[in-house]
């Protein structure tokens, strides 16, 4: 058998402001969620994407710290076009969320930005440039 990737996961710290920065990101993830200490969102195709709170992972792993120095796992979430981009970053750093570089053209020939999440994961967003 041939391992399939099924889901990515995000360690939160703090559930409810986690889910609120990728629901406006477009996944879908009822309220009744925001203090679940795991949660599950299906993606179009059948992909996963999970939440887990630190308190759950340390109960699996009481050892587990959480990594330093850097991102070790990229997100990346595809626009519309090049003006969804602009617009998407713009909106999400109107809600509070930092924004690590601003909407630029990239010279792979796409339109790229990258916000961090509540927990300090980045989070690419892109379009093709037409």
């Amino acid at each position: 058998m041939t391992p399939k990737l099924d889901c990515v996961s995000v360690i939160a710290k703090d559930m409810a402001a986690s889910l609120a920065f990728y629901r406006l990101m477009g996944l879908d993830v009822a309220a009744e969620a925001d203090d679940q200490p795991h949660v599950e969102a299906v993606l179009p195709g059948g992909m996963r994407f999970m939440w887990d709170s630190v308190a759950t992972v340390l109960s699996i792993d009481p050892g587990w710290t959480k990594p330093v120095g850097g991102n070790s796992v990229g997100l990346a979430f595809r626009c519309d076009d090049a003006a969804d981009v602009d617009k998407t970053y713009a909106e999400l750093t109107a809600a509070g969320y930092r924004g690590n570089k601003e909407p630029w053209d990239a010279f792979w020939g796409q339109r790229y930005a990258t916000i961090e999440d509540p927990d300090g994961n980045t989070v690419d967003l892109f379009a093709p440039l037409d």
